[in-house]
């Protein structure tokens, strides 16, 4: 597997839209805007000391937001949504989240050829507000949602908890935006062709993965199960919102482990400028994120 040449500097940088090709699917980053983390209260179990180039020149951790679009000829699906056309600025009071803004999405899929009425179905790793903001989000000028037309994939138990959601951001009156449109998914399940669904709660009850497979090569979309590319060596260090961290970090053990096998990439949507990758082991028996794209 081809390898990109790194500039370290990608680690703490907004990211730009990639595209790989998986067979006769193509996958694209779609960029919809950025979060800007703040580190020790994200991952308040971290050694920032070490890490010091993943961090911006304010001492935040960037985090991209956007979707991930699959395409198979004329059909296409969008894993996640962005954070849809809002931005709220850094509030000190809060340990966790600097500036944070969206809405880039809909003019992204237009740079890659894709009108947003042609994509066909948008499948969701779980109800955050920063994977959901053009579900429920009209585009300026209009009042029609970009994707009113298409099927939106949720995993069946995060739904069934969805009230959850609502601390967060994704109130009832949101959500109820698109409830309509909502297929729940089962574990296991085949969404679209070359793409399947897996449980990996943690993060939340329902947190999904989405397995993408083609040419001989899968492609692991696996949302926030890790949020930096220092949680491929330390998986141990959970997230300070995730909702079960013992067990997000067992599964984000096993995660590394997979992204490490041979013809395996994974996709980070919130590794900076890195969001395409593979863990490779390093001689004290730990993984690094080595950027594919």
């Amino acid at each position: 597997m081809a390898t990109a040449v790194f500039d370290p500097a990608r680690l703490s940088r907004a990211p730009h839209r990639r595209s790989l090709r998986l067979g006769d699917l193509t996958i694209s980053y779609v960029p919809d805007g950025l979060v800007r983390l703040k580190p020790r209260g994200w991952l308040p179990a971290a050694d920032w000391a070490a890490y010091p180039d993943h961090l911006d020149a304010d001492g935040f951790l960037v985090a991209g937001i956007g979707g991930l679009l699959v395409e198979r000829g004329d059909r296409a699906l969008l894993i996640d949504t962005g954070f849809g056309p809002e931005s709220h600025d850094d509030d000190p009071a809060n340990p966790l989240l600097g500036r944070v803004y969206g809405g880039e999405l809909p003019d992204s899929l237009r740079r890659l050829g894709r009108e947003p009425r042609r994509i066909e179905a948008v499948a969701i790793t779980h109800l955050h507000t920063d994977h959901l903001g053009w579900t429920w989000s009209a585009e300026s000028g209009t009042d029609a949602f970009p994707f009113a037309h298409a099927t939106h994939f949720v995993a069946a138990p995060e739904w069934e908890r969805r009230e959850l959601a609502a601390e967060g951001g994704a109130t009832g009156e949101r959500l109820a935006a698109f409830a309509p449109r909502v297929h729940t998914v089962e574990d296991g399940e085949e969404i679209f062709p070359g793409v399947r669904a897996s449980f990996a709660t943690g993060h939340t009850v329902g947190h999904t993965t989405y397995t993408i497979t083609g040419g001989g090569r899968r492609l692991l979309a696996f949302g926030d199960a890790l949020h930096s590319p220092v949680q491929v060596a330390h998986p141990e260090w959970s997230c300070g919102i995730d909702h079960d961290p013992a067990e997000s970090a067992e599964h984000r053990r096993r995660l590394v482990e997979e992204l490490s096998r041979p013809d395996t990439i994974g996709y980070g949507g919130h590794f900076a400028d890195v969001v395409f990758g593979r863990a490779a082991r390093r001689p004290d028996g730990r993984f690094t994120w080595v950027p594919v794209a």
